[in-house]
């Protein structure tokens, strides 16, 4: 499977849980108290779904993202170090050449 129809699948599936949020949501005009940290307030269900999913994704994102850089960062490392390991091999040996001593 190509990498443009595996990432068209993602996008769509997130597509479809994102219309049937907001369709549940729809329906829902309910007022509840949402308690945080330093203060309250009043928001609709669907509109407190929808915030707090969408923070939740975005989260989700930049703490995937920073465990796939700091990966890709690892890899780099190990390629040059396995390109400077290839090269020292690849040159040949120096002839050790002793020293002469003259014995009188």
């Amino acid at each position: 499977m190509g990498k443009n129809v595996k990432y068209l699948l993602i996008f769509l599936f997130i597509l479809v849980i994102f219309v049937i949020s907001a369709t549940f949501g729809a329906h829902n005009d309910q007022v509840v108290t949402f308690n945080y940290l330093i203060a309250q307030g009043d928001y609709q269900v669907s509109t407190l779904l929808a915030v707090l999913f969408g923070a939740g994704f975005i989260l989700g994102w930049i703490i995937c993202g920073l465990f796939y850089l700091r990966t890709r960062i690892a890899l780099g490392r190990a390629e040059r170090k396995i390109k400077r390991l290839t090269l020292q091999l690849e040159q040949p040996a120096e002839p050790v050449v002793q020293p002469i001593v003259n014995q009188e």
